[in-house]
């Protein structure tokens, strides 16, 4: 098996220089880069990774601790902080929690144990105080996504409430007067956020939200459906609803077609995320766009940086967009003003 030494005589360095250029600590020209490359595929030479972790004190992996890998939504937040991770020569092992507190406590405790360097966190869940306590003073932890209230640590998350009460404000540009809304757990922090954006657009045109049209449950294809039937059957029916999650809004249709009503004909409808199904589902979704592939890269970078000794921003906030598509039309003319 080829050792450090037999790269560096075959790239015609010094062993030193494969060592600092394997580690990042040292910046080669191009061709000395190429020549290194070459002579590890030449030699199939694998750093003794073992060797590697006692002489830097390091893992040179992290921690990436999710609600539901199976979901598209953390899936692709997942695949944007190993992207990054592994372009950072970090690898990543990934935890899904099922949104269970004694496996997002686990998973904490593995990096207290100095199994991986640092952790990046996702929750989908209000907390009850177990995980603030667990990351307590911790200072090479990210928040991902949600908040964790009382954690005072680095976040990454987006303009939620900016998300929401543009996608209200769509919906009364388009001549809506009854809107209602779907969400997620209450408590959560992206659930309040969305529901102050969607209050805010309603107030701001004078509009009432009547009594049991904001309904909080669960960001799941089965609450959307749910919730959206009681809407629907209620005494009075919303011409248009904001889905709280693309998944939710998922659920909201089956209820619609459930009733043998159309959308938007019957009923307009957005959702909050752009997962790749949104443009996919009939009609296409109108829905607010999260950047999920930038929120994952920061969330590594801000990691990384605590973990070079470093600091990171107390919060980033990236902007959201307004994705428009065919399940938002003008109601019929009673509803509008």
């Amino acid at each position: 098996m080829a050792n450090l030494s037999d790269v560096a005589a075959e790239a015609g360095v010094s062993p030193a220089a494969v060592s600092r250029y394997l580690n990042n600590r040292i910046e080669l020209p191009q061709a000395t880069k190429d020549r290194i490359d070459a002579a590890i595929a030449k030699l199939d030479y694998r750093p003794n990774l073992m060797a590697r972790r006692l002489s830097t004190g390091k893992a040179e992996a992290i921690s990436l601790v999710t609600p539901d890998i199976a979901n598209p939504f953390f899936a692709e937040l997942a695949a944007a902080v190993e992207r990054e991770a592994h372009e950072r020569g970090y690898a990543v092992y990934i935890s899904s929690t099922s949104s269970g507190a004694g496996n997002e406590a686990d998973a904490i405790r593995r990096m207290a144990d100095g199994h991986v360097d640092g952790l990046i966190m996702m929750t989908n869940r209000v907390d009850d105080g177990t995980l603030a306590s667990l990351l307590e003073n911790r200072d090479n932890v990210v928040l991902l996504d949600e908040d964790i209230a009382g954690a005072n640590l680095p976040r990454v998350f987006v303009e939620n409430a900016e998300g929401a009460y543009r996608a209200t404000r769509h919906l009364i540009e388009n001549g809506h007067r009854h809107i209602a809304l779907i969400g997620g757990p209450n408590r959560l922090m992206s659930v309040g956020e969305r529901l102050e954006g969607f209050s805010r657009a309603m107030a701001e045109a004078g509009l009432p939200v009547p009594p049991g049209w904001v309904m909080l449950g669960d960001y799941t294809s089965a609450y959307g459906q749910a919730a959206a039937s009681v809407l629907l059957d209620g005494p009075a029916r919303p011409s248009a609803i904001l889905a709280c999650s693309d998944y939710i809004a998922v659920g909201v249709m089956k209820a619609v077609r459930a009733r043998d009503l159309i959308i938007p004909r019957d009923l307009s409808l957005v959702g909050f995320d752009d997962m790749a199904f949104a443009e996919l589902v009939d009609p296409p979704l109108t829905t607010v766009r999260q950047p999920l592939g930038d929120m994952g890269r920061l969330a590594v970078r801000h990691l990384l940086a605590l973990l070079e000794g470093g600091e990171a921003p107390a919060e980033t906030r990236l902007p959201v967009q307004l994705i428009s598509r065919q399940s938002v039309a003008h109601p019929a003319t009673k509803d509008i003003l």
